[in-house]
């Protein structure tokens, strides 16, 4: 919550750190957000009781507070007529089910409900919906739990974390879910069928507002289709649908952001909370992910697994920035963000109703500019897990030779490939590219006279200018060399600046390895 509408500049000068950090959680005890009433008697009262301040310092402290509390009670009520979407402080979820790994539409879904909560200084909470006893894995509980840690978004509740709203599983959770239950049979809202029992629905229209979607009305009046619902099997677990309201209650969610395939579940959900006598949560569900070809993107789908992203080498900031965007829009023409950029620019308001696709090249692309972004020492530090795991050295040069391709990547994978000529004397040519060079008929001629030029420099500092000076003193184009040049030192068409590449292997090294390439071109 922000306290500067609050306290204030006065009131924050007045007080010691300490005070001040009792002060704050003081306030948050006893503001009543909810009916945007906010008592200024309890506040000064917790002040004189937890404060023990001094009578002067008191005075003080009431007379400081006293014009900050008006000041701010009239931002509070702006902020509130001002921005519908916000219900402060802020909950939000993200409730995965371990059944198998963290794909690119939960994570998406995770993101939003981390960005919403940090932009409105809330708390995002973790909770594993772990109900499904034959399907889940310790694997893929696991694998939600890594692909959050690497995306880098910090959960403020959950099972490693705890939080005063636990357990954060639901198969811990069953005593809870009896005595809501019990509240339903009270209310004679249940009935047993075939040994489980059913939820009696109102048979009226029941309307949604979904900050994304607008308003839907879903018709409960014919039983035929939309009959009771099943909230306790026979066996005595609870479905889904109950476990899930009991859950945003008991654990104040604020909003719930998540996918547009929960959509058509929200009216029932909406029963249940009116049947249990709480206000629901604000509700927000987001476009669908499709693919390229406008098919709904499933788990099987190129791209869906989270976890690859790591594997092949993505910045976790690119991925969050690139699933950003899938779905939602920046009111200006940006792409690139960081998360700070991120978290200061989402907003429901510009999350868009329409499905979102999936572009593969896209997201290499975000990659590529988050990398571009690093400094030339974080880049090879991001490399290294990559290059170490293809057996080459980080020592020595390894800094200055990263920094030599970081412009030519769009993935941390494709570092060792590209550098594996500097450290290896016996690199591999590829055949394909020492068949192009045999086209140049002056090719070897050529690379013979470049040896002898490089073998003669006294200042290596004018190696790579010496290639044009060779090939114009036999009658060439400086084209018709440089290429030749770089397979000659790297065994590829392509890669770092050639200038580079003679500074960074030096003199001697260059001088074998364009007479190494003379024997394998003739």
């Amino acid at each position: 919550m922000e306290f500067a509408w609050l306290c204030g500049a006065l009131l924050r000068r007045t007080l010691s750190s300490d005070s001040w950090a009792r002060l704050r959680r003081g306030v948050s005890a006893v503001i009543n957000i909810k009916k945007q009433l906010i008592l200024e008697t309890d506040v000064i009262a917790y002040i004189h009781e937890d404060l023990a301040a001094t009578s002067k310092g008191e005075r003080a402290i009431r007379a400081n507070f006293h014009i900050a509390f008006q000041a701010g009670k009239a931002s509070l009520l702006d902020m509130n007529q001002s921005n519908p979407q916000v219900n402060t402080p802020v909950r939000t979820r993200f409730a995965p089910s371990p059944t198998g790994y963290l794909h690119i539409g939960g994570a998406r879904t995770a993101l939003f409900n981390w960005l919403f909560a940090k932009k409105h200084g809330g708390t995002f909470v973790l909770r594993v919906e772990d109900t499904d006893q034959e399907r889940n894995t310790e694997e893929a509980r696991a694998a939600i739990f890594d692909g959050m840690k690497w995306l880098g978004m910090d959960i403020d509740e959950g099972p490693n974390e705890g939080g005063d709203y636990g357990p954060y599983s639901q198969s811990e959770r069953q005593d809870i879910y009896e005595k809501w239950f019990q509240k339903l049979v009270d209310a004679d809202r249940v009935y047993e069928d075939e040994g489980a029992w059913r939820f009696r629905f109102e048979r009226k229209p029941i309307t949604m507002h979904d900050l994304v979607c607008g308003e839907v009305t879903i018709d409960y009046a014919d039983e035929s289709i939309n009959p009771d619902m099943v909230v306790k099997r026979s066996d005595g677990t609870f479905v889904f649908h109950f476990v899930n309201v009991v859950d945003d209650i008991e654990m104040k969610m604020t909003h719930v952001i998540r996918g547009e395939d929960h959509l058509m579940n929200t009216p029932k959900h909406l029963q249940l909370f009116a049947a249990l006598g709480v206000d629901p949560p604000k509700f927000a569900h987001i476009p669908l992910i499709l693919n390229p070809d406008g098919s709904k993107m499933s788990k099987r789908d190129k791209g869906a697994e989270l976890g690859t992203y790591q594997e092949l080498g993505y910045n976790a900031e690119a991925v969050n920035n690139f699933i950003a965007l899938l779905g939602w829009s920046p009111k200006d023409e940006a792409e690139i963000f960081s998360m700070e950029e991120l978290i200061k620019a989402f907003d429901l308001d510009a999350v868009n109703r329409s499905p979102a696709k999936f572009d593969i090249d896209k997201c290499g692309w975000v990659n590529q500019q988050h990398l571009l972004a690093l400094s030339p020492e974080a880049f090879a530090e991001a490399a290294k897990p990559f290059v170490a795991k293809a057996g080459l050295t980080t020592d020595g040069q390894y800094l200055r030779i990263a920094a030599s391709i970081q412009e030519k990547v769009r993935l941390l994978g494709e570092v060792p490939q590209m550098i594996t000529f500097f450290t290896d004397p016996d690199y591999a040519f590829d055949e394909e590219i020492v068949a192009k060079v045999k086209k140049n008929d002056a090719a070897v001629s050529l690379l013979e006279s470049l040896a002898d030029s490089f073998a003669g420099l006294s200042d290596w500092s004018q190696a790579k200018e010496s290639i044009g000076e060779t090939a114009k003193a036999n009658g060439a184009r400086p084209g018709q060399l440089m290429f030749p040049t770089r397979v000659a030192l790297s065994g590829m068409g392509g890669g770092p600046d050639l200038g580079e590449i003679l500074e960074i292997l030096g003199q001697d090294e260059c001088v074998r390895r364009v007479k190494r390439a003379i024997i394998e071109l003739s």
